[in-house]
Protein backbone atom coordinates (compact mmCIF):
# COMPACT_ATOMS: atom_id res chain seq x y z
CA UNK A 1 0.00 0.00 0.00
CA UNK A 2 1.10 3.57 -0.65
CA UNK A 3 0.06 6.54 1.45
CA UNK A 4 0.86 10.23 1.06
CA UNK A 5 1.60 12.61 3.94
CA UNK A 6 -0.13 15.47 2.15
CA UNK A 7 -1.95 17.28 4.97
CA UNK A 8 -4.03 18.71 2.10
CA UNK A 9 -1.00 20.71 0.94
CA UNK A 10 -0.20 22.33 4.29
CA UNK A 11 3.25 23.80 4.91
CA UNK A 12 4.17 21.03 7.37
CA UNK A 13 3.84 17.27 7.32
CA UNK A 14 0.93 15.81 9.30
CA UNK A 15 1.68 14.63 12.85
CA UNK A 16 1.07 10.98 11.95
CA UNK A 17 3.98 11.14 9.50
CA UNK A 18 6.42 11.70 12.39
CA UNK A 19 4.91 8.79 14.33
CA UNK A 20 5.50 6.50 11.34
CA UNK A 21 9.04 7.81 10.89
CA UNK A 22 9.85 7.25 14.57
CA UNK A 23 8.33 3.75 14.73
CA UNK A 24 8.18 2.31 11.19
CA UNK A 25 8.04 -1.29 12.44
CA UNK A 26 5.14 -0.70 14.86
CA UNK A 27 2.39 0.17 12.40
CA UNK A 28 -1.03 -1.43 12.22
CA UNK A 29 -3.65 -0.46 9.66
CA UNK A 30 -7.28 -1.40 9.21
CA UNK A 31 -8.58 -2.03 5.71
CA UNK A 32 -11.98 -3.44 4.83
CA UNK A 33 -12.54 -4.50 8.44
CA UNK A 34 -9.25 -6.41 8.67
CA UNK A 35 -6.15 -5.33 10.58
CA UNK A 36 -2.68 -5.68 9.10
CA UNK A 37 0.71 -5.28 10.78
CA UNK A 38 2.95 -3.41 8.36
CA UNK A 39 6.35 -1.75 8.08
CA UNK A 40 6.42 1.87 6.87
CA UNK A 41 9.15 2.93 4.45
CA UNK A 42 9.40 6.39 2.90
CA UNK A 43 10.16 6.30 -0.80
CA UNK A 44 13.01 8.36 -2.24
CA UNK A 45 14.59 8.97 -5.63
CA UNK A 46 13.44 6.89 -8.57
CA UNK A 47 11.01 4.84 -6.44
CA UNK A 48 9.29 7.99 -5.24
CA UNK A 49 9.24 9.48 -8.75
CA UNK A 50 7.62 6.35 -10.15
CA UNK A 51 5.00 6.27 -7.39
CA UNK A 52 4.29 9.99 -7.88
CA UNK A 53 3.54 9.44 -11.58
CA UNK A 54 0.49 7.45 -10.52
CA UNK A 55 -0.44 9.40 -7.40
CA UNK A 56 0.12 12.80 -9.01
CA UNK A 57 -2.32 11.93 -11.78
CA UNK A 58 -5.04 12.30 -9.15
CA UNK A 59 -6.32 15.87 -9.34
CA UNK A 60 -6.58 16.06 -5.56
CA UNK A 61 -2.94 15.14 -4.88
CA UNK A 62 -1.67 17.30 -7.74
CA UNK A 63 -3.49 20.25 -6.15
CA UNK A 64 -2.04 19.44 -2.73
CA UNK A 65 1.50 19.38 -4.17
CA UNK A 66 0.90 22.68 -5.97
CA UNK A 67 -0.15 24.35 -2.68
CA UNK A 68 3.13 23.67 -0.85
CA UNK A 69 6.87 24.03 -1.31
CA UNK A 70 7.62 20.74 0.43
CA UNK A 71 7.81 17.46 -1.44
CA UNK A 72 4.89 15.35 -0.28
CA UNK A 73 6.26 12.22 1.42
CA UNK A 74 5.12 8.92 -0.06
CA UNK A 75 5.22 5.97 2.30
CA UNK A 76 5.03 2.30 1.38
CA UNK A 77 3.27 0.06 3.89
CA UNK A 78 4.52 -3.50 3.46
CA UNK A 79 3.17 -6.52 5.35
CA UNK A 80 5.33 -7.70 8.26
Amino acid sequence: WLIVASAAGAKKNPAWYYNLAAHPDQVRIELDGQTHDVVAEQLHGVERDEAWQTIGSSKRFAQYQAKTDRELPIIRLAPR
